[in-house]
């Protein structure tokens, strides 16, 4: 498998080559709430556009996600200047941590558009660029002191659509008001005005973005992976006792936030349904909202199958996922996350093993279209148990067909090295 996905990203390299020589260099300036060293993937992607001799500038608030708190070394008030990956200049504006409660986090949103609207044109004041692109993740209203720059840098302005208001703050239970989230509605549409380009990262959310935007304005681009996190591992291994589960079991990984969203509660109920299988152990890896009642059911219901090691660093996620049997997404059963493709499954296809999905939509779409895994129903422990049972009883050979199906897809249409190219090459088209 190693072999493989060296020859296949060898591919990638050359093609990547031959975009760059055919591109003009861009300068972007990036409006984001989130950036290093908070973990998000429009980290890489500004690397991997800097390395192909773009200039990236990057204006965001003090790291505090995902726990709410400011990091070690910043601090609430003031601004920041520092360097990110030697060459990219970061500036940061004062942020309201979002620590815990629906008023913090509200409170938390509204301080990053209100200190960027004073303090991000001073900060670009005199200078010039081809397109401002916001790295829009929850909450949509990042993009306000975006607009304002457009207004005044009489640019290009690209949002890049990772979350769907209002739908999503209704499947979360943020806003359950119709009134507030008419209210929302009618914000998401003003800011999607103002927008020259809507990127989408799934094909899914062209119908509900194209209901507050011309369509026009929507161009697909996906999230994609920097292949470099496959290899970048920590010195540091996995404690001795849960290596030796991994090592000795048939073991299915979860990896990423516990939350209400992923239907935690359905694994929960998977792995009651498996606990006569001794050689299949259920492995979630991450934090959330959902740990605590995560680790009371293991108890109440004794699955000893049940495994929750806690947060590991993503440099040791690959220690997890070479040693897996499948890795396992999975997403309540609700509308908006039929139009989502969960990043994860990007990390899923780039380890090379098979996937185990319980989604419904565009992600289990995606899975199939590949043949990279085993999918079934949202929120069906039945059938989430079943094909773990199914994988488990597969020879190797066809596990590794699988893995090696989502790994060449992945390279098809996730490789961030080529994906940065194209992201070039939409503004190129559209400026």
């Amino acid at each position: 498998m190693e072999k493989n996905i060296e020859l296949l990203f060898s591919r990638v390299f050359k093609s990547t080559i031959l975009l760059w020589c055919k591109q003009k260099t861009m300068k972007i300036l990036l409006v984001t709430q989130y950036f290093w060293p908070e973990q998000f993937i429009i980290n890489d992607l500004v690397r991997h556009l800097d390395s192909q001799g773009h200039k990236v500038k990057v204006l965001t608030g003090k790291p505090n996600y995902p726990e709410g708190d400011i990091f070690e070394g910043y601090s609430q008030t003031g601004l920041v200047e520092e360097k990110f990956s030697d060459n990219i200049e970061i500036k940061r504006v004062p942020l309201r941590p979002r620590k815990i409660g629906k008023l913090n986090l509200l409170r938390n949103y509204c301080s990053f558009v209100w200190n960027g609207l004073r303090h991000f044109p001073k900060m670009v004041k005199g200078e010039q660029f081809d397109v401002i692109l916001v790295f829009a993740v929850s909450p949509i209203t990042m993009a306000i002191p975006a607009i304002y720059l457009k207004t005044k840098l009489k640019t290009h302005l690209a949002i890049w659509v990772q979350d769907l208001w209002p739908e999503s703050l209704s499947a979360t239970g943020h806003i359950t008001n119709r009134y507030v989230l008419k209210l929302v509605g009618l914000l998401v549409k003003a800011i999607y005005y103002f927008a020259d380009t809507l990127l989408i990262q799934s094909k899914g959310f062209y119908q509900p973005v194209s209901q507050y935007a011309s369509k026009d304005k929507i161009v697909y681009y996906p999230n994609s992976i920097d292949q470099r996190s496959l290899v970048c591992d920590s010195a540091e291994d996995l404690p001795s006792g849960l290596a030796e589960i991994l090592e000795s079991n048939f073991c299915i990984i979860f990896a990423g936030n516990i939350g209400k969203a992923q239907s935690i509660e359905t694994i929960v109920d998977a792995a009651q349904i498996l606990k006569v299988e001794q050689h299949i152990k259920l492995i979630i890896v991450g934090s959330g909202s959902m740990l605590e009642w995560c680790q009371c059911e293991k108890e109440k219901r004794n699955l000893t199958n049940l495994i929750l090691p806690g947060r590991f660093p993503s440099t040791m996620m690959s220690k997890f996922f070479n040693r897996a049997g499948g890795l396992l997404v999975s997403l309540k059963d609700q509308k908006i996350f039929r139009y989502t493709i969960p990043s994860k499954i990007q990390s899923y296809m780039a380890s090379g093993k098979p996937i185990i999905a319980s989604i419904n939509g565009e992600g289990g779409r995606i899975i199939n279209e590949a043949q990279a895994g085993l999918t079934c129903n949202a929120e069906d422990a039945e059938g989430l148990a079943s094909s773990i049972k199914l994988l488990y009883e597969m020879s190797d050979a066809e596990k590794e067909k699988m893995g090696g199906n989502g790994l060449k897809y992945f390279v098809d249409n996730y490789e961030m090295g080529k994906q940065a190219g194209e992201l070039v090459k939409i503004f190129e088209q559209r400026i």
